[in-house]
């Protein structure tokens, strides 16, 4: 990948995340910061394979145009893959270029953009 793109395609994820927190301001997280769901990483490893894992739980990535949800655009929700709730719709999809699905929105109050923000910026 260009460094060209590597670096319009972070430019565009940190965008959407910021826009998208100003704009609706709401996460699902108390002001407790208690979760619909909450489980520990012994419960989560369970139900969920290592690449799954490492993803969801722990921040990492699987390899671009790797998944099959990237160039996918029929109307719908996209819900996590852990747990099941509803994350984007598919009003908000776009093709970033970068081999992942990309939204520009996530629904309102499906999930803390506060961590998201800043582990974009991290």
């Amino acid at each position: 990948m260009k460094k060209r793109y590597f670096l319009q395609a972070g430019a565009t994820m940190v965008g959407a995340a910021w826009l998208s927190h100003y704009v609706t301001g709401r996460s699902m997280a108390t002001a407790k910061k208690e979760f619909e769901i909450t489980k520990t990483d012994k419960e989560w490893r369970k139900i969920l394979t290592p690449e799954q894992f490492h993803v969801l739980r722990k921040h990492g990535t699987e390899r671009a145009g790797t998944s099959p949800l990237d160039k996918q655009y029929g109307k719908g929700t996209y819900a996590c893959a852990a747990c099941n709730l509803p994350l984007f719709t598919s009003i908000t999809k776009f093709d970033s270029g970068t081999g992942w699905p990309s939204f520009y929105s996530p629904i309102q109050g499906a999930i803390l953009r506060k961590n998201l923000i800043i582990q974009l910026l991290v």
